[in-house]
């Protein structure tokens, strides 16, 4: 099978499609293939030959957007079985085979029904079949070929990246690149002139240039200045077919800004400048602002001023703002219009950051001159001093002087000045001042002991204008003078050991003064010549301001003597010197052999204790309750008890008791003694009442003779064995009381019973040589004696 094609691109290309036309098979090295046959040659056999079969093989090309009204013809599809008498059926199938592309089954014709686009497919593959069409089998195998879509120039170059935007120093050489700008264009590179683009500037003349080919953007002009213009709007053009006439263009547009360089130095706009400052002007503040105009812009305008030249170079500092760029003139010292009025300053601005490519256009700095002008303002007094420091001695009379402030006005017109103590309403007001003159006097008798130092503020204001006010602190140190004696440093606790020797150190004592040190310390330590010689201890000044106390004697008894005192005098050494008298508690105690305390006084203890009066009553009172409580609890226990006697009849012995002494064996009503003096007066045994006796003891006869016979001793002896044998007892204790006193002793009888009526003769004076432990019983005898002889 044969393909042909007869399609044209433009006039152009009319040859080109003869050419193809004409010559198409053999350029596209077109196969014919043909049915099998047999052909017999006179005098040769018959050979067989296999059958080839094959298309007649054409690359299609179609033109893309065709705008005709008639399907636009492609091509023929031609089998070498089809003998034009309609029996062979043409096929295709493949990419657009039946919407895009259609085929005449008879005659093999291709055609196109649509408008095609390169830029979106380039080409189809399609697959042609011949079929009988009578039993519709192949009558030559499906092959493959391609419809291309021929380009036309139909798409104008494009920008993708645009519009750009981009910077270049200025002052930057000619030729020096700014951008590289490149446009793309959809048609095929590969055939003609449609996708060849150039470059073209059509603004931006004559600062800029572009290169056709590569489309690199150059300055065009040397020195291009930023202040002179900064920003610049450059459009490129791209135009395809090579530029030439009925190509296509696109273009874009560049926005160029030309960066800043430190080419143009600082200036000032003016040569002189003047400032007014008034003379009340604070130090430290800020008075005055200066600035120099820099064309440049960010780091490449900073600069810094400083003051060059000037007579107020030591009043007036300056600093630079770095925000505002401005110089900020400051007061260093205060401004007194009567010393002088004006002064004359030399500024001097300069960039911070140089270029030394422009250092042929500076010197980047410049200098001007300003005069600063000190006005005149009424100011307050001023002290002749910052502070004063004053002294005065304590117990100064009231009135003394302590000094004098000193304001004057400073302006010319030298006004008088008033002085006043400011004092809060709480404060004790010890100070007045001369509202004239500024003496400060005492008001109240000062004490250094309880105030050493006092801050007073002084104010002074003009008579003419009250509202200036000016302040001052006063310190006043009032100077000490001996007024307070010396005193012992601590109430002491002096105890001396029984055994202790002669010369034995039994405690140091030291001394202190309320007194400033020049009046107190040193300190001497004496006893007072008026006494007579204590025998028992001394003192002795250790010379740095401490004292001994000694012992006299060997060995100290507080059963003799248990605490001793010891008047002492302590002087200062002040000018005059004081001097004060104290007196030092020594307790005696018993101590063990390497001194330490075994035991003391009660007294003693109590004080070393540190109970008071009041504490000691306190426990006394408490210890008293307690006792009574003590006491009425067991009463009531007695009151309680359940007596052991069965019934009133049931007595044993005559029992009485009673809370009182009585008066002896004369005071007979209670009880009946006669029994006691003769026992053959007792009662006869006298048998229980309460149970009946199962025994009988000895005959009543016998008995009586028995206690003729026998001692009292031997009678209560005998009632006590026939207590424990008498079987009739009950199971409880009982109680039997007979008062026997026993046979005389040599002493004799100490009871009243027989002195009621006699006076005793009895000496009791032997009792004081007894010891202490009968010292009391001696006073006692002692006063009783005294009266009877009185």
């Amino acid at each position: 099978m044969k393909i042909t094609s007869t399609s044209c691109i433009c006039p152009v290309l009319v040859c080109l499609c003869f050419v193809q036309r004409c010559y198409g098979t053999a350029h596209h090295s077109s196969i014919k293939v043909t049915r099998n046959q047999t052909k017999h040659i006179e005098g040769e056999t018959e050979v067989h030959h296999r059958p080839k079969r094959g298309w007649v093989w054409n690359q299609f090309f179609v033109l893309e957007e065709h705008m005709g009204p008639d399907p636009q013809y492609v091509g023929k599809l031609h089998s070498n079985s089809d003998k034009g008498d309609g029996s062979v059926k043409y096929i295709l199938t493949g990419e657009g085979a039946g919407t895009i592309f259609i085929i005449d089954d008879t005659t093999g014709d291709i055609h196109s029904t649509k408008s095609l686009d390169r830029e979106q497919k380039t080409h189809y593959v399609l697959h042609a079949q011949a079929i009988d069409r009578r039993t519709n089998k192949p009558l030559e195998p499906e092959s493959e070929f391609i419809i291309k879509v021929q380009d036309i120039n139909d798409n104008a170059p494009k920008f993708t990246d645009g519009p750009y935007i981009v910077t270049v120093p200025e002052m930057s050489d000619m030729g020096t690149s700014v951008l590289q700008v490149t446009a793309t264009d959809a048609d095929d590179p590969t055939y003609g002139n449609s996708a060849r683009v150039v470059y073209s500037i059509l603004q931006g003349q004559p600062y800029f240039s572009v290169d056709p080919k590569t489309g690199v953007i150059r300055t065009a002009l040397h020195n291009m200045d930023r202040e002179a213009r900064e920003h610049y709007s450059v459009v490129i053009q791209a135009k395809d077919m090579a530029g030439q006439v009925g190509g296509l263009s696109g273009s874009t547009t560049v926005n160029i800004t030309l960066t800043d360089v430190n080419d143009n130095p600082p200036r000032f706009p003016q040569k002189h400048y003047q400032l007014y400052v008034p003379e009340s002007a604070q130090v430290g503040s800020a008075v005055g602002k200066i600035k120099a105009n820099d064309a440049d812009t960010g780091s490449n305008a900073d600069m810094t001023y400083s003051i060059i030249n000037g007579d107020g170079m030591g009043i007036f500092s300056i600093s630079t703002d770095k925000e505002t760029r401005e110089g900020i003139l400051s007061l260093k010292k205060p401004l007194n219009y009567e010393k002088k009025k004006s002064y004359t300053l030399n500024i001097e601005g300069a960039n911070t950051h140089l270029d030394f490519r422009f250092s042929h256009l500076g010197p980047f700095k410049d200098a001007t001159m300003l005069k600063i002008i000190v006005g005149d303002v009424d100011e307050p007094p001023l002290f002749s001093m910052p502070s004063y420091l004053m002294e005065v001695y304590e117990n100064a009379k009231i009135g003394t002087v302590v000094g004098t402030v000193l304001a004057q006005d400073p302006d010319s017109t030298n006004s008088l000045v008033r002085y006043f103590i400011n004092y809060n309403v709480e404060d004790d007001r010890f100070f007045n001042i001369d509202a004239n003159t500024g003496t400060i006097r005492t008001t109240k008798v000062l004490d250094r002991e309880e105030t050493p130092w006092y801050n007073i503020t002084v104010t002074a204001s003009e008579i003419d204008n009250p509202d200036l006010l000016s302040h001052v602190t006063v310190g006043i140190r009032v100077l000490d003078v001996n007024d307070n004696p010396p005193e012992l440093a601590r109430e002491y606790d002096i105890i001396v050991c029984e055994n202790s020797k002669p010369g034995q150190v039994i405690h140091t004592i030291s001394a202190t003064d309320k007194d400033d040190f020049a009046n107190g310390p040193r300190f001497n330590f004496f006893l007072d010549e008026r006494l007579p010689v204590n025998p028992n201890f001394t003192l002795k000044d250790n010379e740095d301001n401490t004292a001994s106390i000694l012992t006299r004697r060997r060995r100290f008894s507080r059963t003799v003597q248990d605490v001793y005192y010891l008047p002492i005098m302590i002087s200062d050494g002040g000018i005059p010197s004081l001097s004060s008298s104290s007196t030092l508690t020594i307790r005696v105690c018993a101590c063990e052999r390497d001194g330490r305390v075994r035991t003391c006084h009660a007294e003693a203890f109590l004080s070393s204790a540190g109970l008071s009066t009041g504490a000691l009553i306190a426990i006394l009172l408490c210890v008293l309750i307690l006792l009574a409580i003590v006491v009425l609890f067991i009463t009531l226990r007695r009151s309680k008890k359940e007596p052991l006697i069965i019934s009133e009849e049931d007595v044993r012995e005559n029992v009485v008791t009673y809370d009182d002494e009585g008066g002896g064996e004369e005071d007979t009503e209670a009880f009946d003694i006669t029994a006691l003096r003769n026992p053959s007066a007792a009662e006869e045994l006298k048998y229980r009442r309460d149970i009946r006796p199962e025994v009988k003891l000895t005959p009543r006869h016998q008995t009586s003779s028995t206690l003729e016979s026998i001692d009292v001793q031997e009678f209560i002896k005998q009632r006590v064995a026939e207590a424990d044998l008498d079987p009739s007892v009950p199971p409880y204790d009982s109680l039997q009381t007979y008062a026997y006193e026993g046979q005389r002793s040599e002493a004799g009888s100490i009871s009243s019973l027989d002195s009621a009526t006699t006076q005793s003769d009895q000496d009791y004076h032997y009792l004081g040589d007894w010891g202490p432990e009968f010292k009391k019983l001696a006073e006692l005898y002692g006063e009783i004696e005294s009266e009877r002889t009185t």
